[in-house]
């Protein structure tokens, strides 16, 4: 399990998929508002002009020397759901990433967000 102390210390990392292949820079952590455990980090992709964040979620990642290995494929990845380097992510939004990657989504009972920022 990856704890959010020891996460936070990966931003500006690279994040890599299974392959090795380069999807970004870790940009943020994101944790589950019901545990408040890592769920998912945010990537900065794109050209240099044209940065954006792209989510994908920390189930099975691995934390190697300078890097954040993910499950999911750099493919996969670059297609979810993006905000802008300088956006945050509206809570209507929030399914759509969950949705990308198979993942139910629960918000909470009173309609909160399942995602927080930390």
């Amino acid at each position: 399990m990856i704890h959010i102390g020891d996460i936070r210390e990966w931003r500006t990392h690279d994040v890599v998929d299974l392959g090795g292949h380069k999807i970004g820079t870790f940009e943020a952590v994101y944790v589950d508002t019901s545990t408040d455990e890592p769920a998912m980090v945010t990537v900065q992709v794109g050209l240099p002009t044209r940065h954006r964040l792209v989510f994908v979620p920390l189930d099975g990642a691995i934390v190697g020397p300078g890097y954040v290995k993910v499950v999911y494929d750099k493919a996969v990845v670059k297609r979810c759901p993006a905000i802008g380097t300088d956006d945050v992510l509206p809570a209507e939004d929030e399914a759509a990433i969950f949705e990308h990657y198979g993942i139910a989504y629960q918000p909470g009972a009173n309609g909160e967000r399942q995602l927080a920022r930390r």
